[in-house]
């Protein structure tokens, strides 16, 4: 039992160590300059018009918490998004997360299946672990490569704090295609739920009810929204947490 107490706590210190060397490492797009096609693109400043002037941030460093923070706006080959879930699977906010969830869910007896302590702690951070994984797996990969959907957060530039909440929430229902056009998300809704239906293959009997699995499923798409609006100012509590090097073309 302190074993598994000792790894929940230096997976927890792991996730915000890393997710501080990500930002540490970040370098962002000025909202000022036109969008790239990717990282490393350059485009002279004569060419720059008020009419290419951005409207999003991106990104040209992966962010470990967030790897699914847009850093180029090149479509996403299969292989990318199989890719994406991975580190999607074991990024921090995943880790975090969950250890919260399995925290909360241990203080309510959620799941009571699984019992109290340090045992039933565990096994709520195994079950929130593997139904963040299998959400991503068939959103992040399977339905976005199926209906051709960027499955990644595009971070609006300029916005107040009520248009950010306002776009954090349209971004669970709206994405962007591969194309670029928006369209309904049908990878983002349809994921969380069939990784809720995988997870009555492994709950406890008494939690795979049709009603648990909505309620579960109707939290997801809660926490989907809230975390949008994490990753809406991530860029800013990132560089304040801890100041990012910036490059400087000539």
């Amino acid at each position: 039992m302190r074993k598994v107490a000792v790894l929940v706590f230096l997976c927890s210190a792991l996730s915000g160590l890393l997710s501080r060397a990500a930002a540490s490492q970040a370098v962002y797009q000025d909202p000022k300059w036109p969008l790239p096609d990717g990282p490393s693109a350059q485009i002279p400043s004569k060419q720059i018009s008020h009419q290419q002037q951005v409207s999003v941030i991106i990104l040209t460093r992966r962010s470990y918490f967030f790897p699914d923070l847009a850093t180029n706006t090149t479509p996403l080959s299969p292989r990318h998004k199989f890719t994406l879930f991975l580190d999607d699977s074991i990024s921090g906010h995943a880790i975090a997360g969950s250890a919260v969830g399995a925290g909360v869910g241990e203080a309510l007896n959620w799941t009571s299946g699984y019992g109290q302590g340090f045992d039933g702690y565990g096994k709520r951070l195994g079950s929130y672990m593997a139904r963040t994984a299998s959400s991503s797996l068939f959103g992040t990969f399977l339905f976005a490569t199926l209906f051709r959907q960027d499955p990644r957060f595009f971070v609006r530039s300029r916005l107040s704090f009520w248009q950010a909440a306002k776009y954090s929430v349209s971004r669970v229902v709206i994405t962007r295609r591969d194309s670029g056009e928006e369209t309904v998300n049908s990878s983002g809704l349809l994921g969380p739920l069939a990784g809720e239906g995988l997870a009555n293959a492994y709950l406890p009997m008494q939690n795979r009810t049709l009603g648990n699995t909505f309620v579960r499923y109707s939290t997801d798409i809660g926490l989907r929204a809230a975390g949008n609006f994490l990753r809406q100012y991530w860029p800013t509590l990132s560089k304040r947490l801890l100041p990012p090097k910036r490059t400087h073309e000539k």
